[in-house]
């Protein structure tokens, strides 16, 4: 899909990995909307990018309904989806905990119940509310109207210790996507999802030098945390080539995580 001329959302794209690919999409004519929670500095990215900013919480699925409508009304079509909104269980109150720990202690349905929601439930969600905008798009010379990227994570595939409810959301995410990709491809929308492994943002942004070089010390080279640009990259070549669908990328410096 040319990007010059499309309108895109970008799902938590006031900072990280969704902003640096709203930077670019921004940087080849796209029109953008950003959508994060009311605390972030959503509003001044969305200026910077001559765009606009939409307060929402992933997991609040009408208000989500309300800010996709109406960045779509304000674009006049939506094309592009990005989202990267997600956590693992201390993003929803929990800690990282193994299924059955050392001491007997389960980890908690409840806290395992809320990853799902923030990470894949939330993501089924956002593209069911696209998919019916992009459904209504014009097909360019290609047949295509919109395109839909998640973010997945290498710990879809091997989850460390502790990571149970993260690996199974994450997995969920990878999961769907080819079936997805199938269920639209009658409207000529793709899904595609990019799996990271650490990137230099979010709650790895703060990780000393020494830290982070141990925990890419199994990489194949760069044995660094990836670049938020790097993963913007990405996720611009899907936009960019139709033939990207129904699957998960890996971008990760050939990583695979350890048990531990």
């Amino acid at each position: 899909m040319e990007i010059s001329g499309s309108k895109g959302i970008f799902v938590g794209g006031s900072s990280g990995m969704c902003r640096a690919s709203a930077e670019q999409f921004a940087g080849k004519g796209g029109t953008v909307a950003i959508l994060d929670l009311a605390t972030s500095n959503g509003a001044e990215v969305a200026k910077s990018l001559n765009g606009k900013f939409y307060p929402c919480d992933v997991t609040n699925y009408s208000l989500m309904d309300e800010a996709i409508t109406q960045a779509v009304g304000d674009m006049g079509g939506l094309h592009v989806v990005v989202n990267t909104a997600g956590g693992g269980s201390g993003a929803v109150g929990g800690k990282a905990q193994r299924t059955v720990g050392k001491d007997g202690s389960r980890h908690p349905t409840d806290i395992f119940a809320k990853v799902l929601e923030l990470n894949i439930v939330a993501s089924f969600n956002i593209n069911t509310i696209a998919g019916q905008f992009m459904a209504n798009n014009e097909p360019n010379e290609d047949g295509e109207r919109g395109v839909m990227i998640n973010t997945s994570s290498i710990a879809a595939f091997e989850g460390q210790v502790g990571q149970v409810a993260y690996s199974a959301a994450k997995g969920g995410i990878s999961a769907m996507t080819l079936t997805m990709a199938r269920d639209l491809g009658n409207l000529g929308i793709r899904c595609m999802t990019i799996a990271p492994s650490l990137f230099d943002t979010g709650i790895t942004a703060g990780i000393p030098e020494a830290g982070a070089n141990q925990l890419t010390k199994d990489a194949a080279f760069p044995r660094r945390m990836g670049k938020p640009n790097e993963f913007a990259t990405m996720a611009m070549a899907i936009v960019e080539c139709p033939m990207m669908n129904g699957s998960t990328v890996r971008v990760d410096a050939g990583q695979r995580f350890a048990p531990r």
